[in-house]
């Protein structure tokens, strides 16, 4: 059990029968009533954010959750196998556990989240940034601009579709932001 004095971010607890992460907080004493800390909360589970408001010393259960760290192998019927990059353990997770999958390629690196006291697997975190080669793309050509941020939509190794400036090309490598799905970077070498 935990107060609302306990409250930081990343703190995960169990609200309304679901697992919940504080992504912000903030201590509120207003001139005239009791104090309360507004909270933004994600679900574990669905991957939503609310809003909640608790009252000053309000008591939490609190979750204790585990990261772990997995390395994508392959896909199947079964879902995403990963393997504990320590103990060499495989285990399938289901798609749904899995944001922005379709940027990860065999051999990434991953970050898993378990419920400590019940192993279950609760979310696969890629990397902020993954590289990428460009498999196809339209030839930008020179002068084609109407403003400095044209783009255009370009496929990935992974099968993925993002948008990219115009002056890339088929081939070649980028860096993409897997929290926003954005082209990042040119990767040198």
């Amino acid at each position: 059990m935990a107060t609302t004095s306990d409250f930081r971010n990343g703190l995960c607890i169990d609200h309304n029968n679901d697992l919940y992460t504080i992504v912000q907080f903030q201590h509120v004493k207003p001139g005239k009533g009791p104090a309360f800390v507004r909270t933004k909360l994600k679900s574990l589970t669905t991957g939503k954010v609310i809003e909640n408001t608790f009252s000053a010393g309000h008591k939490v259960n609190t979750v204790r959750i585990e990261r772990r760290p997995y390395q994508y192998l392959y896909k199947d019927e079964t879902g995403y196998i990963f393997m504990h990059t320590e103990t060499f353990e495989q285990i399938p997770i289901p798609e749904d556990l899995v944001e922005n999958a379709d940027l990860m390629k065999e051999g990434q690196e991953v970050e898993m989240m378990f419920h400590a006291e019940t192993e279950n697997p609760l979310s696969c975190e890629l990397p902020p940034f993954v590289e990428l080669e460009v498999t196809y793309t339209e030839p930008g050509l020179k002068g084609d601009t109407a403003s400095s941020t044209a783009s255009k939509q370009a496929e990935l190794e992974t099968g993925a579709v993002i948008n990219v400036p115009l002056f890339i090309n088929q081939g070649e490598k980028i860096k993409v932001d897997t929290r926003d799905r954005s082209y990042s970077e040119r990767v040198k070498g």
